[in-house]
């Protein structure tokens, strides 16, 4: 039997799960009701180049248009969103009289659609917004409401309280966080992820993997994240390795989006070191977010081993560990399991096979340091700790 794991010190804590979800096969086809649910009648489709390419906005468009509700499209996004693509599409919002937000994508158009909603309503720069400098106690309600529709499983954008942005005036990723930041609706069809290759099918898998791990071994008491995190742990253990040999694999690209989901509302107990590192990586070394994560992730857990061999063991578990061995052995199994993972959808396992310099790695462990995720990992982060991860992992 598992110890108590309720705080010893009485105190009041708030959960919430509130958005709204219509997932399934064919979901997208209730897109129109939830608009209509919304009291939006002119919306900002909010996507980027790949997804226009792919057919996507297309097929979202010919759904509104059989509705006959106007809309406009605002397909320039680019990976890795920066302050300027939420002003464009601000402007854009504005110019064509629009009254709310579909985001169609990742999570690069997920994120900036809700940088635009704040904008319409907040004054710039996004950086009084930083987490990481309680920038979430100048976010408010009363801004236009934003229905997301994400064509992958990975970041979760589509039901979490986060944005994520690189900034010039902080030189980094930057996290905006804020329960205000929540879509009001989620439509989550697994058919849309049909057409994503096996390389970002698997980066942004192991995105939303490490959303779970980190969230599940983070400090805090959330049982509700907690329950959440490690059912995600499972669902993509099983189902990630199928979703990218078999694209079109309906069960395993449901599973995945479940799991992204799962992730994305687990994380608002916290999350680490990894995701620190990751969100230096990208703007400083090109990485994607979802690659560098799974990068990391099991030298991350190395590094947090001793302080949460139980949780590991869990997790080691859920992956599918049925040993019945002690926890200290577990823990390990679980880095391993990991590891294999990484190694059985085809993730490099060192940050060097991506093209990261190992002359890079002091100036990324001092922007990691900078971020605020590394503050509910499990063991304390100096800079000189997140240097010796980058190392381990390079």
């Amino acid at each position: 039997m598992r110890p108590f794991d309720i705080p010893a010190e009485p105190r009041v804590i708030e959960m919430a799960f509130p958005t709204k979800i219509v997932f399934g096969a064919g979901a997208l086809a209730h897109l129109p009701a939830q608009l209509e649910r919304l009291g939006i009648r002119r919306p900002l489709v909010v996507s980027d180049a790949g997804v226009a390419e792919a057919g996507l906005v297309r097929r979202l468009a010919d759904v509104l248009a059989e509705a006959k509700i106007a809309f406009e499209v605002y397909d320039q996004v680019r990976p890795d969103p920066t302050e300027k693509d939420a002003f464009a599409g601000v402007a854009c919002y504005r110019e064509r009289k629009c009254d709310g937000f579909i985001a169609l994508g990742g999570g690069s158009p997920l994120d900036a659609a809700k940088l635009m909603q704040l904008l319409t309503t907040h004054d710039p720069p996004l950086s009084r917004y930083d987490d990481a400098a309680g920038g979430d106690r100048h976010v408010r309600d009363g801004m236009p409401p934003l229905i997301a529709v994400p064509t992958t499983a990975g970041t979760g954008s589509e039901v979490s309280r986060s944005a994520v942005v690189f900034l010039e005036d902080t030189g980094r990723k930057t996290v905006i966080f804020s329960p205000y930041l929540m879509p009001k609706a989620a439509v989550c069809d697994p058919e849309l992820t049909y057409g994503l290759p096996s390389g970002p099918t698997a980066a942004t898998g192991m995105d939303a993997f490490t959303h779970c791990v980190e969230a599940f071994v983070a400090n805090g008491f959330h049982p509700l994240a907690d329950a959440l995190a490690i059912d995600g742990v499972a669902r993509v253990a099983r189902s990630l390795p199928l979703a990218v040999k078999e694209g079109d694999n309906l069960q395993a690209r449901s599973d995945m989006m479940v799991a992204a989901i799962e992730g994305a509302m687990a994380f608002q107990k916290g999350l680490g070191a990894c995701h620190s590192l990751s969100h230096a990586l990208t703007p400083m070394a090109g990485l994607h977010h979802g690659l560098a994560n799974a990068i990391l992730l099991p030298t991350v857990m190395e590094f947090n081993r001793a302080s949460v061999t139980a949780r590991l063991a869990r997790v080691a578990v859920a992956m599918g560990d049925n040993s019945l061995s002690r926890q200290e052995v577990l823990a390990g199994n679980a880095i391993e399991r990991v590891r294999t993972l990484n190694e059985e959808v085809g993730i490099p396992p060192r940050l060097r096979e991506v093209g990261v310099k190992e002359g890079d790695l002091q100036a990324i462990a001092l922007k990691a340091v900078q971020d605020a995720s590394h503050q509910s990992n499990p063991r304390k982060c100096s800079h000189e700790e997140l240097l010796s991860i980058l190392r381990a992992g390079w």
